[in-house]
């Protein structure tokens, strides 16, 4: 429930950005700088950046950015993953051998190296971004659902299926994916704090979201340099970080254990 409470209110306070942040136009390059640098007070909760732009305020869009790269990439690599591990997992043979030996091929770079190797050849864009995160989190669920699949292939309701002559797509999509939708729809909650946390990431190291755009993983990265005196500029942005991969963490823990305990 604590872990609902904190998604629910990043989730709400990134959507209405707009409306509750109290510098909104701090948003891009333009900054006030008769109060920059200046730390938290009454009229800035969380200080002022080095051109004076409000750091709650960009925080907020921050979060607002981050769910949206979160959002994408997985919406585009589950459904990859999936499809992958549901045809390798119930096909079995050469094709499933050979489908999971490429997914282990991506599944032994370190998927912070192989991002930033993506990234090194594109610009360091949104779009290029997302694309060089979903590159590596596809085969995770590939390997999730393949393990799932092999398991309910076995299963009595998959066997009378094929008894009466359903199609593989039937037996596939209507009989085992419904029955792989509590892991997937865990390791979806719990990857979106990983996701963020890699786009943070690239982002620290340069090949990411690009100013004036605001990042958590760039603040942090631009604070580092005035460090200690200019502290807010590094603690917020990495606590607002540190915050959400902990929301989503205990909200996957949550599904996980209500999915354990209905079987």
């Amino acid at each position: 429930m604590l872990g609902l409470v904190i998604v629910v209110a990043i989730i709400l306070s990134a959507t209405l950005a707009d409306v509750l942040t109290p510098y909104p136009e701090h948003v891009g390059p333009v900054g006030d700088f008769s109060a920059m640098n200046n730390g938290p007070s009454g009229d800035h909760w969380f200080g002022t950046d080095t051109i004076g732009r409000d750091l709650l305020t960009r925080i907020i869009y921050g979060y607002r950015l981050s769910l949206t790269m979160a959002v994408v990439v997985l919406s585009i690599s589950a459904p990859i993953g999936v499809a992958v591990g549901l045809v390798a997992g119930y096909s079995g043979g050469w094709l499933g051998y050979l489908l999971m030996r490429a997914t282990d091929v991506f599944l032994s770079i370190p998927p912070l190296v192989l991002a930033m190797s993506i990234m090194g050849f594109l610009e360091p864009t949104l779009l290029n971004g997302m694309l060089a995160v979903t590159a590596m989190w596809w085969p995770w669920y590939a390997r999730l659902v393949f393990n799932v699949t092999r398991s309910e292939a076995e299963e009595g309701y998959v066997l009378a299926a094929e008894t009466i002559g359903a199609s593989t797509a039937h037996i596939l999509f209507l009989e085992i994916l419904p029955n792989c939708w509590p892991s997937i729809l865990t390791k979806i909650t719990l990857d979106v704090g990983f996701v963020v946390l890699m786009v943070a990431s690239l982002s620290f190291l340069g090949l990411g979201v690009q100013p004036p755009t605001p990042d958590l993983g760039s603040m942090v990265a631009d604070g580092a340099k005035y460090m200690p005196d200019s502290w807010w500029l590094t603690i917020f942005p990495a606590l607002a970080i540190l915050l959400i991969v902990l929301g989503f963490n205990l909200l996957g823990d949550g599904l996980r254990e209500a999915f354990d305990a209905e079987r």
